[in-house]
């Protein structure tokens, strides 16, 4: 058994004192060291930054700040932070159900590969935003202040080439986009790395599963429930799936089951959040345990969020955020307990 921390961090600035102060946050934490570790030296600078322009010039600004945080050359950053060319990751398992009232998802993976940072950011150039983020300015999961919020979901390394993560994409969406279809057509266009699944939903009750791979992207609809977890489910793309999906169909059925249950945003986080869930697991070790339960209902703009065997519950009222209310709540503490 061992603690985990998650920082929550909140900036209301310009994008790249955004990424400044992350720089500064981060600099001697051992994300930094294992971000050192698992990019590359260098990537193609000049065509990472035709992209990133095209989709999200703020998110450059982030990068320059985030450069002159941490005080190396921007090419530097870019290849430790942006999330573009990066060599392949091990497989992670994530599952989320969307309603037209709320959306709960858990991300499970490994703590060595986990910023342990929830962040707010209310940039001058973008839309606000709450989520946890992935190799900094990317993000696992997280919300708008349109209510837009979207996750993902890796599928596998079928066709593996040089790409957007899907972490920065989802950056990109929240922070550009107030609907799903939008977010849809925005993720039909970026050139993605590797297979994964994107679960998105609105405040206007529009729900998807956008399933991407490198060379086809497809989307299923939902009515008033959709499941997301870790294979593709269109003929299209089945053969994109790993070879051993049992766990991912198992997770898919149990959150199919809860359609006609009327579940409230409460009750379906607690289920998430339970350890003794069918969407729960501890397998750290082959980066398969549960690390945080992430959700938000769009009628009242609440995010519930915890980590790991944490009995603390962050409630954030995101639109009083939005407002100028801050948390007061720097760090959640959970517990890595394995195998049980």
């Amino acid at each position: 058994m061992a603690s985990f921390s998650v920082n929550v961090l909140q900036i209301r600035d310009s994008s790249f004192n955004i990424g400044f102060k992350m720089g500064n946050f981060i600099q001697n934490k051992p994300i930094l060291k294992t971000l050192e570790l698992i990019t590359k030296p260098e990537i193609d600078f000049k065509n990472m930054r035709s992209i990133y322009s095209t989709f999200a010039p703020h998110l450059l600004e982030e990068l320059e700040g985030l450069s002159q945080g941490l005080e190396i050359p921007l090419n530097r950053a870019a290849s430790l932070f942006s999330g573009y060319d990066l060599p392949r990751t091990e497989a992670m398992g994530c599952s989320a159900i969307i309603t037209t009232d709320y959306y709960v998802r858990n991300y499970d993976f490994s703590p060595t590969l986990y910023d342990g940072i929830f962040s707010l950011v209310q940039p001058d150039t973008a839309f606000a935003t709450a989520g946890y983020n992935l190799q900094l300015i990317g993000r696992h999961d997280g919300v708008n202040q349109e209510g837009l919020v979207a996750g993902l979901h890796f599928v596998s390394n079928n066709d593996y080439t040089r790409g957007v993560s899907p972490w920065t994409s989802i950056r990109m969406v929240l922070d550009i986009f107030s609907t799903t279809d939008d977010a849809i057509n925005m993720l039909k266009e970026i050139p993605h790395s590797a297979c994964y699944n994107f679960s998105l939903g609105d405040k206007k009750g529009n729900i998807a599963e956008v399933e991407a791979s490198p060379g086809k992207v497809i989307v299923r609809r939902g009515e008033s429930l959709l499941s997301c977890v870790n294979h593709f489910q269109t003929d299209m793309l089945k053969n994109k799936n790993r070879t051993s999906i049992e766990g991912s169909v198992h997770r898919n059925n149990y959150l199919l089951g809860f359609k006609d249950k009327n579940m409230t945003h409460s009750e379906m986080f607690d289920n998430f959040n339970d350890t003794t869930s069918p969407v729960f697991f501890t397998d750290y070790d082959n980066f398969f345990g549960t690390l945080h339960t992430f959700s938000y209902s769009y009628k009242d703009s609440r995010i519930l969020t915890a980590i790991a065997r944490s009995n603390q519950v962050l409630d954030i009222n995101f639109q009083e955020w939005l407002e100028g209310e801050t948390i007061n709540d720097p760090i959640l503490q959970g517990i890595i307990e394995e195998g049980s």
